[in-house]
């Protein structure tokens, strides 16, 4: 069972991106900060819910969440400065935009960059272990998925629908018969030879 908090004194924002490995497309991540009472039998790590249940669970976290918001880093700025530091500006605007600000971020994973003067905690596979973490995960995930079903439109022969910019086999198939398009990340190594060491580094799924 998911912990609802990780202290008790201060308010504090559960933070997780999406789209990180991702061969195509921008990084997500999201920023929540739950009511401390809160629970949904459903909620997990996003990566171990279907697309049903994470789209069941989107509504429910936004009704229900003290705050929420959603920011994005795009595929360009992604290559200007690296999907690490991507992943990490999109928390930052992301808390940016909460209506309610915490004073205690809880951040999915081991290393951040500090936001302001904000005390955060790095929580390796944080998003199966908090709620707020949890919630941030599906939301960032959902968000990203959609966007990505959106940009499938523009060049369906990628089949972004369904992998969701990832380096899948067809995805791989289809960039040697059609080579890159505008929204691929160019500082990857998205060549046959690099596929296995994405592979290595856990980096290439239909899921993140």
């Amino acid at each position: 069972m998911l912990k609802p908090f990780y202290q008790e004194k201060l308010l504090e924002a559960g933070c997780d991106e999406a789209g990180r490995g991702s061969f195509a497309g921008p990084v997500f991540a999201a920023a929540v900060i739950l009511p401390m009472d809160f629970y949904h039998p459903l909620l997990n790590d996003s990566k171990l819910l279907t697309a049903e249940e994470r789209n069941e669970l989107k509504p429910i976290i936004k009704r229900t969440a003290l705050a929420y918001a959603v920011a994005m880093v795009d595929h360009n700025e992604i290559d200007q400065i690296n999907i690490l530091q991507a992943s990490f500006k999109a928390m930052h605007l992301a808390v940016d935009k909460l209506r309610k600000k915490p004073s205690l971020l809880l951040i999915d994973g081991n290393r951040f960059v500090p936001y302001k003067n904000l005390r955060h905690e790095c929580i390796i596979k944080g998003d199966g272990l908090f709620a707020s973490i949890a919630a941030a995960s599906v939301l960032a995930k959902t968000h990203r998925d959609a966007y990505m079903k959106q940009l499938h439109n523009e060049f369906p022969q990628y089949n972004w629908k369904s992998n969701k910019g990832y380096g899948t086999p067809e995805h791989r198939d289809a960039i040697q018969v059609h080579g890159l398009c505008k929204y691929h990340r160019k500082s990857f190594a998205i060549d046959p030879a690099q596929y296995a060491l994405f592979g290595e580094e856990g980096e290439v799924g239909s899921d993140d």
